[in-house]
């Protein structure tokens, strides 16, 4: 079996203060913006400096991000109200552009707004697939499922998969023939899987297998891949809590313990060699035996 962890490494602190990490992004210049959705903010931790500061402190509720090809970051925002904010979060996702300017890339669905896009991925082609689940209150929910969609690159917003009971982290292998989706159902006997669907000769997705299984335990959240197209996946809680290592065939590869639930991870570091794992109030590091996989790498 691969080794995966630098000789002596362990997971390191680098950060803390936040109510709930999530959606690290890791940049070209080596800095990893990682979200708290519920107080509206995104952070940017340098790596050169291990300084951590607000990047914006009206991010639309960020939740999952990832850098494009470009090198713009793409946003997924929640949908539900805060007591910080009544308005609620942007039910959007959305890029930032070079010169400042923030464009809406999709926020409703056949005239419905959307639940609250929790993650996101790229293919190939450049064409972003998003999660749309919605935790918490409800009861202002206008679609009639929590979905998959894929944003072309004309813009055009399509709902590709809607099997699934909460869908949140999400990715697609290098080849755009399988997605990777979490199932996180938080109520009881819900959900909690991580599942692979492949692409049929028509387009469509269709379930291949699952991956992993948490059963009654507290589920999975968001992902990366190395460039084996091994898939770190978080959750857990307790002692399970921490990134799970799984081929994207699902076997276990390995664990990595957090010492607070984890959230999201991601691969950074001038050799892409760093695993930073966003979990509750802090973000960690850990050094790694492999690289990581990132649409602009």
């Amino acid at each position: 079996m691969k080794e995966f962890f630098a000789h002596g490494s362990e997971v390191e602190k680098v950060f803390t203060g936040a109510i709930f990490c999530e959606g690290p992004a890791s940049d070209r210049q080596g800095n990893v913006l990682f979200s708290d959705c519920s107080e509206n903010i995104i952070y940017i931790f340098n790596e050169s400096t291990l300084e951590t500061s607000v990047w914006t402190h009206d991010s639309g509720h960020a939740n999952g991000m990832n850098f494009d090809a470009q090198g713009r970051l793409v946003v997924c925002c929640d949908g539900k109200n805060y007591p910080s904010n009544p308005k609620g979060g942007a039910h959007a996702v959305r890029r930032y552009e070079k010169n400042g300017s923030i464009t809406t890339l999709a926020d409703s669905f056949d005239g419905k707004k959307l639940n609250g896009p929790n993650d996101l991925c790229f293919d190939s082609e450049g064409r972003i697939y998003f999660t749309d689940p919605r935790y918490g209150d409800t009861s202002d929910l206008e679609q009639d499922k929590m979905a998959v969609y894929r944003i072309d690159l004309d813009g055009t917003l399509s709902r590709v998969i809607e099997d699934l009971e909460t869908p949140n982290g999400i990715l697609i292998s290098r080849d755009n023939k399988s997605l990777f989706i979490v199932d996180h159902n938080p109520e009881p006997g819900g959900a909690r899987q991580l599942v692979k669907y492949k692409v049929t000769s028509n387009g469509s997705w269709v379930k291949d297998k699952v991956l992993l299984d948490f059963g009654a335990g507290y589920g999975m959240d968001g992902m990366v891949l190395d460039e084996e197209e091994n898939i770190y996946v978080t959750g857990g809680s307790g002692t399970s809590a921490g990134v799970h290592i799984v081929s994207s065939e699902g076997d276990l590869r390995g664990f990595i313990p957090t010492p607070e639930i984890p959230g999201n991870c991601t691969f950074s570091g001038a050799n892409l060699d760093y695993l930073y794992i966003c979990a509750t109030s802090s973000l960690y590091r850990i050094k790694m035996n492999v690289k990581g996989l990132l649409t602009w790498s």
